[in-house]
């Protein structure tokens, strides 16, 4: 139990501390599986100093890499924005016609149901 104000603001402290800290590891964690030209055994070296020495590796890992980390990341949503887009142009030059085979398609290989058929047909119709 808390005896005072004090012992509760060093748990808010120590709490926020190991938020912070979680926060960083998923991202220092995502970064490390998003970088290609990172060997696994370099990764794999990563994550066990990451689990041995956390806060230490953490602020190395940051300080050494923090740069490769926003590149990294804006690379991966331009990625998936290219992605995204490339669907959206190849869906929406479709006619109606293609759009309503490739859902009876679908239907056929039992992919869907025959709500989602009616549902895709009339979106490809209206």
């Amino acid at each position: 139990m808390m005896d005072s104000f004090w012992d509760l603001l060093w748990y808010t402290l120590v709490v926020f501390a190991f938020v912070a800290y979680l926060m960083i590891l998923f991202q220092i964690l995502g970064d490390l599986f998003r970088d290609r030209a990172m060997s696994g055994f370099t990764k794999t070296l990563w994550i066990i100093f990451l689990i041995v020495l956390p806060y230490i590796t953490a602020f190395v890992y940051l300080i050494a890499r923090g740069r490769g980390i926003a590149e990294r990341q804006l690379e991966a949503h331009n990625s998936a924005r290219q992605a995204t887009d490339r669907y959206i142009r190849e869906v929406a030059g479709k006619s109606a016609a293609d759009q309503i085979a490739d859902a009876k398609a679908l239907l056929d290989a039992g992919t869907i149901n025959q709500a989602e058929y009616d549902t895709l047909k009339a979106k490809a119709l209206g």
